[in-house]
């Protein structure tokens, strides 16, 4: 059974434990391994988690059991403008709607705090990503694509996918 928790600063290490199992396998048919490298450090280090987590960033750690196998990110970004930062399932978890979960958790929690509105909730996703095939059977679809400079002469080739809740 999945079940999940809230994260906080003293999860740190598990998210990073839990993003090198399954950030760094997801990118490496995508992404240089100087690019992946760089931006592993840009996105988990130590300092960079504690600061997303201090700016409002909504972690959430997912279980199968015993066994931490995933996590998911959350954002929010206006009114009634979520942004989901993050979602990764360790490989071996895959295929067992441990996603449909984390993506269901995000839904939720964007309703518990935007009850009676419409919210939007958006994602970025790399124009490689297989990923994209189950956002858009998770309900999102493509509203707009581009090239995002993250630093070092690196850029996220993505598709920004959305969703509005009811």
């Amino acid at each position: 059974m999945i079940r999940s928790r809230k994260a906080g600063i003293e999860d740190i290490p598990l998210i990073r434990n839990l993003a090198e199992r399954s950030f760094l396998p997801t990118y490496k048919e995508i992404l240089s391994s100087d690019q992946l490298d760089w931006m592993f450090d840009w996105m988990y280090s130590v300092d960079s988690l504690q600061q997303q987590i201090e700016d409002g960033h909504v972690f959430f750690i997912a279980y199968e059991g015993d066994l931490p196998c995933g996590y998911v990110s959350v954002e929010r970004q206006g009114d009634a403008l979520f942004h989901l930062q993050k979602i990764y399932v360790l490989p071996d978890f895959q295929g067992k709607h441990v996603g449909q979960y984390l993506v269901q958790l995000v839904f939720d929690y964007v309703k518990s705090l935007c009850p009676g509105e419409c919210s939007t909730v958006e994602l970025n996703v790399n124009r490689n990503n297989k990923a994209k095939s189950f956002y858009e059977h998770m309900g999102f679809s493509v509203a707009r694509s581009g090239d995002f400079p993250i630093g070092n002469g690196y850029y996220m080739n993505d598709y920004i996918m959305t969703i509005k809740l009811s």
